[in-house]
């Protein structure tokens, strides 16, 4: 008799947590989506729905002229194009460079080497916009300024600390017995690196590589500093001209937002479970 009474007593305390739970689950959803939601409805408004009707509204008449618009007479079909070449160009780039430096540091042992992990890592806590002026200066006397070669090696750049230490987390999970058999069987460094490491080394190379191809493809900072060229812009940087001295195109504005949002929510659903894991890779070593 007592032993269903606490069996029902704890069926009721679960039944509880599990309510609470969904209604924080449903929260969270609706806190995070409803923005999305609401500026997917604002760029089907004509800018006179938009400044003059509730915020909240629906559009009466969906305009979704307003995304042709954004495509053709903003010129963001080129914009995209630019942005995709960029981030692909500095993503495989930073990722090389990253793995090369995390297997160094993973698998050699030399004087110092903490130490020099532990600044070269620093620069993940270092906000980009103070190293502004540098950058400016540097690729202006490589004479890269105004290039795809520059926005491709600073963003490569800026983003080698957070590959390096995403990557050089998996790698230190990864027996030293698999390669010092491909040592017996005649590998070399080069050898050992890319037969070896870098497919065990896979999941953490995709998470680096999402993070810096999203770090590239959100970016406006440096895109507007170092580009000034119209056929050269990014499409973060596309958005900002449709708004001038004297008017702003909400609606075809926010449609380009959206467009430029896509991308970024594809890429984090289809990398999803390789992000996850590379995230958590080497936390646990048994």
């Amino acid at each position: 008799m007592n032993t269903n009474k606490v069996h029902a007593k704890l069926t009721g305390k679960e039944l509880f947590l599990q309510i609470i739970r969904w209604i924080l689950i449903v929260f969270f959803t609706v806190y995070a989506l409803f923005p999305l939601f609401w500026l997917f409805m604002s760029s089907l408004k004509t800018n006179g729905e938009f400044l003059a009707g509730n915020p909240f509204s629906l559009p009466k008449v969906p305009q979704w002229q307003n995304y042709t618009n954004a495509l053709t007479v903003a010129g963001l079909g080129r914009m995209l194009l630019n942005s995709v070449f960029v981030g692909i160009a500095a993503t495989l780039f930073n990722v090389l460079v990253a793995s090369l430096s995390a297997y160094c540091m993973s698998r050699f042992r030399f004087r110092g080497r903490d130490n020099y992990y532990t600044l070269f890592t620093t620069g993940i806590l270092i906000p980009l916009n103070a190293l502004m002026v540098p950058y400016f200066v540097i690729i202006n006397r490589l004479g890269l300024y105004n290039t795809y070669g520059g926005l491709i090696l600073l963003y490569s750049a800026i983003g080698i600390p957070m590959s390096t230490f995403l990557i050089k987390g998996l790698m230190d999970s990864i027996p030293m017995e698999i390669e010092e058999a491909a040592y017996i069987d005649g590998a070399g460094f080069m050898g050992r690196f890319f037969h070896v490491i870098l497919p065990l080394s896979r999941t953490g190379i995709v998470t680096a590589a999402t993070f810096e191809f999203l770090t590239c493809w959100n970016e406006f900072v440096f895109a507007n500093l170092i580009v000034s060229s119209e056929k050269l812009r990014t499409i973060q940087v596309g958005i900002r001209y449709f708004t001038n001295q004297f008017s702003t195109d909400y609606v075809s504005m926010y449609a380009a937002i959206v467009v430029s949002i896509v991308p970024s929510i594809l890429g984090y659903i289809i990398f999803q479970e390789q992000v996850i894991s590379g995230m958590t890779s080497g936390a646990v070593k048994g």
